[in-house]
C-alpha cells in the first residue's frame, strides 16, 4: 500500500512528516526609530497571556516581538466630563401652518386615549396665575361628581336586573250581543237565532293625552283563557273554547265567540295571568306558616328563610343544617335538613296558580242590544320607573357633550403647556443669550447624533488631546493583541494546524 508520507529507514518516523508546500513567511512588526520609554501598566489592566517561545509539533513560530512601541507623549491630560443635558435648551416647535399635526391623523390613526393627568395644570403655571386655583377646585369637584355618577349607574344596573313590578287595575268588558232569527227573503237569505260574547279589556288610568306611549294589547296579560258554555245545550264536544299562548302567537284586543241560539247560556270564564318571573301557589300548610299564598320562587325561599331566622332554627353547631320545628317536620316529612336542600323539598309543595274565574250569563233578552258587564282584578305590569332608569343607562347625547367638553379642555391645557415652555425658553435666552446658546448647540449635537446612530463622538475624535488620555495605551495593546489572534487563527485554519 502507497503511503503517502516516508519515514526513516528501519524505523518509526521520528519527527513530523515534511510538508509539501514550504510554509508561508510570516510578516514581522515593524520597528519604529527613536527612543524607548517604559510602559506604565494601568491600574487593575492584566496583560494578556504570553505565548509559548518554543515551537512544537503542531505549533507555529511566534515572531519575536519588537521591544518598544512609538513613543507616547507624557503628562496627564484630565478628562473631560461631558456636560449634563440642560432640560429647557430645545428650542419651541416652530408655530407654523404649513407643518402637519398630530392632530391631522387623529381620524386616521386613531385618537390618543386622554388620561385625568392631562387636564392637570402644572405646578409653576398655577404659581404664575394664582386664578388657576380655581379651576383645579372645579377639576377635583367633578372628580367627585363622576365617582358618584359612576357609583349611581351601577346601582341603577343592579336595580334592574331585579323585577320591578307594580299592581294595577285591568278592567275587564265581557258583552254580548243577540241577533234573532230573520225569515228569508226575495232579497236576502234567512238566519237562525244567534249571539255574540266579547271579552276585552284595558288598563285603568291610562293617560289618553300622550300619543308617544304604546298601548298594551289585551292578550298580553294571560297566558290561557278557556270559555266554558253550558254543556247542556251545546254538547260534550262544543261547549268549550279555548286560546293558550304559544312562541308565534299574536297578540289581540280582545276575544270574540259565536254560537247559535234564543236562550239564555250560563258560562265560566277562566282567566290564567302571565307572571313575569313565574309565580307559584304554595302549599296549603306552608302557606299559612309563611303568610303566603303565591309568589316567585326567590320570595318563597326567603319568606322560609326569615321564618327559621325568627325561630332559631338554624344549628349552633353545624350552620349548614336547620333543626325542623313541629309544623316544618310535618310539611317536609324530616326533623334536620340541609339549607342546599330547601329548593329541591320545595319543588312537590309548589303549584301552578289558580286562574281567575268568573261566572257570566248571556242573555238573549232585547234584539240586537249590547249588554256589558265588567269586572277589575289586579295585574303587574312593569314599573314605568325601569324604562326611565333604562333610557338613562342607553343614553349617549349627554356623553358625547362631555367628550366635546373634555376635548377642549385637554386641548386648552395642552395649549398652556405649550406657551409654558415657550416662556421657560425665552426665559433663559434672554437671562444669559451666551450659555444658552451654548446648551442648545450642545443638546442639538447629541440630538443629532442619536438620530444618525454616530458612535462615539466625532468632534472630540477630531482632536490629538483625544488619543493622549491615560486609557489609548491599554487599548494600544488590546488592539495589537486581537489582530495578532485574528492573524494567527487565520493562519491555523489555512495550514490545517489544530491545537493539541
Amino acid at each position: 500500500m502507497a503511503q503517502r508520507f516516508t519515514g526513516a529507514q528501519g524505523g518509526a518516523a521520528t519527527g513530523p512528516p515534511q510538508q509539501r508546500y514550504p510554509p508561508p513567511s510570516v510578516p514581522t512588526l515593524r520597528q519604529y526609530a527613536g527612543p524607548t520609554f517604559q510602559l506604565q501598566p494601568r491600574p487593575g489592566f492584566q496583560p494578556p497571556p504570553t505565548m509559548g517561545s518554543a515551537p512544537g509539533p503542531n505549533l507555529m513560530p511566534r515572531p519575536q516581538q519588537q521591544p518598544p512601541y512609538p513613543p507616547m507623549r507624557q503628562g496627564p491630560i484630565p478628562p473631560q466630563a461631558a456636560p449634563k443635558r440642560p432640560t429647557d435648551v430645545r428650542p419651541p416647535p416652530p408655530q407654523q401652518k404649513n407643518f402637519v399635526s398630530y392632530s391631522d391623523f387623529s381620524h386616521s390613526t386613531g385618537k390618543k386615549k386622554k388620561k385625568l393627568a392631562d387636564k392637570i395644570l402644572p405646578q409653576k403655571v398655577r404659581d404664575l396665575v394664582p386664578e388657576s386655583q380655581a379651576y383645579m377646585d372645579l377639576l377635583a369637584f367633578e372628580r367627585k361628581l363622576d365617582s358618584t355618577i359612576m357609583r349611581k349607574r351601577l346601582d341603577i344596573q343592579e336595580a334592574l336586573k331585579r323585577p320591578m313590578k307594580q299592581k294595577r287595575k285591568l278592567r275587564i268588558f265581557i258583552s254580548n250581543t243577540f241577533y234573532p232569527a230573520k225569515e228569508p227573503g226575495e232579497s236576502e237569505e234567512g238566519s237562525v237565532a244567534s249571539w255574540e260574547l266579547r271579552v276585552e279589556g284595558r288598563l285603568l288610568e291610562d293617560s289618553k293625552n300622550d300619543p308617544n306611549k304604546v298601548k298594551r294589547k289585551f292578550s298580553s296579560f294571560f297566558k290561557s283563557l278557556v270559555i266554558e258554555l253550558d254543556k247542556e245545550l251545546y254538547g260534550p264536544d262544543n261547549h268549550l273554547v279555548e286560546w293558550h299562548r304559544t312562541p308565534t302567537t299574536q297578540e289581540t284586543d280582545g276575544f270574540q265567540v259565536k254560537r247559535p241560539g234564543d236562550k239564555n247560556v250560563r258560562c265560566t270564564i277562566l282567566l290564567l295571568l302571565d307572571y313575569q318571573p313565574l309565580q307559584f301557589k304554595l302549599d296549603p300548610r306552608l302557606a299559612r306558616l309563611l303568610g303566603v299564598h303565591t309568589q316567585t320562587r326567590p320570595v318563597i325561599i326567603s319568606a322560609l328563610w326569615q321564618y327559621i331566622k325568627t325561630h332559631r332554627l338554624q344549628d349552633s353547631h353545624e350552620r349548614e343544617y336547620i333543626i325542623c320545628d313541629k309544623y316544618l317536620e310535618q310539611i317536609f316529612g324530616c326533623p334536620r335538613m340541609k339549607f342546599a336542600e330547601i329548593p329541591q323539598r320545595l319543588n312537590p309543595l309548589l303549584h301552578p296558580p289558580d286562574p281567575i274565574v268568573i261566572n257570566h250569563t248571556i242573555s238573549v233578552e232585547g234584539a240586537e242590544q249590547k249588554q256589558t258587564a265588567c269586572y277589575d282584578i289586579d295585574v303587574e305590569v312593569d314599573d314605568t320607573l325601569k324604562t326611565q332608569m333604562n333610557n338613562f343607562l342607553l343614553s349617549t347625547a349627554s356623553q358625547q357633550e362631555i367628550q366635546s367638553l373634555d376635548n377642549k379642555i385637554h386641548e386648552t391645557v395642552e395649549t398652556i403647556n405649550q406657551l409654558k415652555t415657550n416662556r421657560e425658553f425665552y426665559l433663559s435666552f434672554a437671562k444669559d443669550p451666551q450659555q444658552f446658546v451654548n446648551k442648545w448647540i450642545i443638546s442639538q449635537t447629541r440630538d443629532l447624533k442619536t438620530m444618525t446612530d454616530v458612535v462615539g463622538n466625532p468632534e472630540e475624535e477630531r482632536r490629538a488631546e483625544f488619543f493622549y488620555q491615560p486609557w489609548a495605551q491599554e487599548a494600544v495593546c488590546r488592539y495589537f493583541y486581537t489582530k495578532v489572534q485574528q492573524k494567527r487563527a487565520e493562519l491555523e485554519q489555512a495550514l490545517g494546524i489544530r491545537n493539541s
